[in-house]
C-alpha cells in the first residue's frame, strides 16, 4: 500500500500489526465483523496479531479471523510490541492498539494509530500514536480508504 503524503513523503505499507485484547476484541470477544473486514485487508497487507492472551480465548479468535497470533510474555510487553514492529521493518508497517502497552508499537511503526475503546485510549498511546480514531472500525477503513491517511497526514 502506497502512500504519497504532502510534507511527509512517500511510504509503502506492506504488514498490519494489532494488539488484540481491548483493541479487537473486549472481554475475550471479537468485535463483529472484523473477520470479513480483515479477509479484504489481506489483499493489501499482511496481518499480524499481537496478544499476551488476557482472557485466554486467543485460540478463538485465531480461528474467527484465519490468523495465528503471536503471544508476548507478560511483563515489558510494550518492548516486545515495539521489538516486532522493527524485526518487520518498521517503515513498512501500520499499527493499531490502544493500551500502555501499545505506546511503543504505535511510536515504533511508520503509522500508528490509537482507538477508544470500551477499555479506553492510555494516555501513553494517545500521545504516540500519529492518528486517533474513534474505533477500531474507524481504523480499519483508513487502511480500506488510504487517502483519508493522506488527508489526516499531510502537512
Amino acid at each position: 500500500m502506497k502512500l504519497d503524503i504532502p510534507g511527509v513523503g512517500v511510504m509503502q505499507l506492506a504488514h498490519l500489526v494489532c494488539d488484540v485484547n481491548g483493541t479487537l476484541a473486549v472481554d475475550g470477544r471479537l468485535h463483529e465483523g472484523l473477520a470479513q473486514i480483515f479477509a479484504a485487508l489481506r489483499e493489501r497487507l499482511s496481518i499480524h496479531l499481537l496478544t499476551a492472551d488476557t482472557h485466554g480465548q486467543q485460540y478463538i479468535i485465531d480461528q474467527q479471523l484465519d490468523l495465528k497470533a503471536v503471544r508476548v510474555t507478560r511483563g515489558n510487553e510494550a518492548a516486545q510490541k515495539a521489538e516486532y514492529v522493527r524485526r518487520l521493518g518498521a517503515g513498512h508497517v501500520a499499527a493499531i492498539g490502544q493500551g500502555a502497552n501499545d505506546a511503543a508499537m504505535l511510536k515504533t511503526a511508520a503509522i500508528g494509530i490509537g482507538i477508544l475503546s470500551v477499555e479506553g485510549l492510555s494516555g501513553d498511546a494517545l500521545l504516540a500514536a500519529d492518528i486517533i480514531v474513534p474505533d477500531i472500525y474507524a481504523a480499519l477503513g483508513l487502511l480500506e480508504n488510504p487517502l483519508r491517511i493522506v488527508a489526516t497526514l499531510r502537512k
